[in-house]
């Protein structure tokens, strides 16, 4: 009996050319009757902004300490993926979703946040282009509720296709709607069909791309030594600026800086610890990082470098969202999915597949993410000015200035 869900979360990385295999889902119609309008007390939506906040700070610590070497992720992507999976589940699996993603504020406030967040980032002012696209997957045999399919439809905007998730033609199908939604950053996410028992896939792509609202004069882009955290050096670009105001962050053993793209509402940000990147991560907790953006002093930079560089990641995140809370979810038998469908042996999640690219030039920022998932305070700043270095490793992002939602998330090491 079909028992597993699928969440695939890329994120903008260049892979293999998709399979030619003929197709094996086609594209259904649903029922958009669910309302996303939130008219209830505005904190209850603030907590669902801490909460991802908070999210996107120990996705990104937990991950990278679980592996050596850069890690680059979209939390906004995650989240996404993970809200409309929490609107099929029920009991103390979705007090789990809940208590991850809306800080307490309920299921029915985290899907109106949702919707508001895509429709104002997918409408900002300025050159940024960005897209943010949901697709469910169904088997046939996978007994999904259409009420279900209404909620990520509806609420998310997701397209709907059917077809069989184990056989071949599903790769090129999945991977061309994935390529699509990415600007082509993402061609393929997945190799291989998925397991026989996979009852529906939840896909989230999100493309952006943003200009500078000061952009960096490539004549002052020009090499120097990066020392990596294998302590290795490699000689490589960087951007240069002089003689500017920006955004100064100060906190507890690091300082850095935010970037405003000429959109007015997003950012990009670099913290540079004063020691190891490592013991840094690993002391942050909470809504540490949104409070040290909000936090954020206009100041004179007498100079800025910054690596010119491109980072790519791709991972399972499974394990380490059972660890963040959602251990019920990953767990067959204790997982509680029945709003999502028939089958009487139940459903729980199988994966999470997470993949991420981004790109920093003269210009501004490129980057994209998808993600599939499968059932189955500050100090002042020196008075003379700023010198901020980034040539050892650091942490950086692309965030919401007016709410500290991360949708990008990185270590350069």
């Amino acid at each position: 009996m079909k028992r597993m869900l699928a969440l695939l979360l890329c994120v903008c990385l260049p892979l293999l050319p998709g399979c030619t295999a003929a197709s094996a889902a086609k594209e259904l119609t649903a029922q958009n009757v669910y309302a996303t309008n939130y008219d209830g007390p505005p904190e209850l939506a603030e907590n669902v902004d801490t909460a991802l906040s908070a999210f996107g700070l120990e996705l990104l610590r937990d991950t990278r300490a679980a592996q050596d070497g850069s890690v680059l992720l979209s939390p906004l992507s995650v989240a996404l993926a993970l809200s409309m999976a929490a609107n099929g589940a029920e009991g103390e699996t979705l007090a789990q979703f809940e208590a991850l993603l809306s800080g307490g504020s309920g299921l029915d406030v985290l899907n109106a946040r949702c919707a508001q967040l895509m429709e104002e980032y997918q409408s900002l002012d300025g050159s940024t282009q960005c897209s943010i696209a949901n697709s469910i997957w169904v088997d046939p045999e996978g007994q999904i509720r259409e009420d279900f399919i209404g909620k990520c439809s509806g609420i998310f905007g997701a397209q709907v296709f059917q077809g069989d998730l184990s056989a071949p033609g599903i790769v090129g199908d999945l991977n061309g709607w994935v390529s699509r939604h990415t600007n082509k950053m993402i061609p393929q996410i997945i190799s291989e069909p998925f397991d026989g028992n996979t009852a529906a896939l939840l896909i989230n792509a999100l493309y952006l791309k943003n200009t500078w609202a000061s952009e960096f004069d490539p004549n002052n882009t020009y090499k120097r030594e990066f020392s990596h955290a294998s302590g290795n050096t490699e000689s490589m670009d960087f951007l240069n600026k002089g003689s500017c105001t920006l955004s100064y962050l100060q906190g507890d053993g690091v300082h850095g800086v935010v970037l405003p793209y000429d959109d007015g509402r997003l950012g990009f940000f670099a913290l540079l610890p004063d020691g190891d990147l490592d013991s840094w991560l690993a002391g942050l907790e909470g809504n540490e990082l949104s409070e040290l953006l909000t936090g954020r002093e206009d100041t004179l930079f007498l100079r800025l470098a910054l690596p010119k560089f491109e980072a790519e990641w791709k991972g399972e995140l499974k394990d380490i969202l059972a660890v963040l809370g959602l251990e019920d979810a990953f767990t067959p038998g204790a997982a509680d999915f029945s709003p999502l469908g028939d089958n009487p042996e139940g459903y729980y999640l199988s994966q999470v597949i997470h993949a991420a690219k981004i790109k920093v030039n003269e210009k501004g920022t490129e980057a994209a993410a998808a993600t599939v998932v499968a059932a189955n305070g500050a100090g002042a700043p020196p008075e003379d000015g700023i010198t901020l270095v980034f040539d050892r490793p650091f942490l950086y992002g692309i965030v919401d200035l007016e709410t500290g939602i991360p949708l990008f998330l990185g270590t350069f090491e």
